[in-house]
This record gives C-alpha cells, sequence and structure tokens, in this order.
C-alpha cells in the first residue's frame, strides 16, 4: 500500500507539469500570435540557429553540476553539508550557464 501512495504521488506531479507545460507554451502561443498580428515582431524568426542556445547552455551547466556535486557524496562529509554544498555547485554552474548563453549570443548576433 505504501508503495500505491507513491505511484500516485509521481503520477499526480508528473500530470501537474505535464498541465504547466501546456499552459505556458499556448500561453506563449497566444502572445507571440497577438504580437505578430498587431505588426510588433514579424512573422519570420530571424535566429533560427540560436533557437535552442539558451536551453543547451542551462542543461550543460546543470549536467556539469550534478556531475561536480555527485563528488561531494564520496567525500566524509555529514549529510547537511553534503546536501547544501551539491545544491549550491548545481546552482552555481546553472547560473555560469545562463551567463555564458547570454554572451553567446550577444557575441553571434553582432
Amino acid at each position: 500500500m505504501e508503495k500505491l501512495d507513491e505511484v500516485f504521488i509521481m503520477l499526480i506531479l508528473a500530470i501537474g507539469m505535464g498541465v504547466i507545460v501546456f499552459i505556458l507554451a499556448k500561453y506563449n502561443y497566444l502572445i507571440k500570435k497577438a504580437m505578430i498580428e498587431k505588426g510588433l515582431i514579424s512573422n519570420q524568426l530571424t535566429n533560427q540557429k540560436l533557437k535552442y542556445l539558451d536551453v543547451g547552455c542551462i542543461i550543460i551547466g546543470l549536467g556539469f553540476g550534478f556531475i561536480v556535486s555527485s563528488i561531494y557524496t564520496e567525500m566524509n562529509l555529514s549529510e547537511d553539508t553534503t546536501d547544501l554544498l551539491a545544491w549550491g555547485t548545481i546552482a552555481i554552474f546553472g547560473g555560469v550557464s545562463v551567463i555564458l548563453a547570454h554572451f553567446l549570443r550577444k557575441k553571434s548576433e553582432k
């Protein structure tokens, strides 16, 4: 019975995340559609090659953060210290990747 509760919780979380992604995608679509109709942006996207640059940099940065934070689990530290160092490392690598994506986008737009 305990495992069944965990399955239901994970199922509810997965469905909730799916609904949130759907709502955000639909909202983004409606905003872009309204902006195109009002002539604020053109219908063609000029920077197709930079479409996934930000997402890619963030995923790579978080991946490096997870890799480096896994080192802390092998050290003989208390659980609280290990958790703090792991999440801090992931956050730092994620932040650095966002800054890197910003500079790469600026450089390629010139």
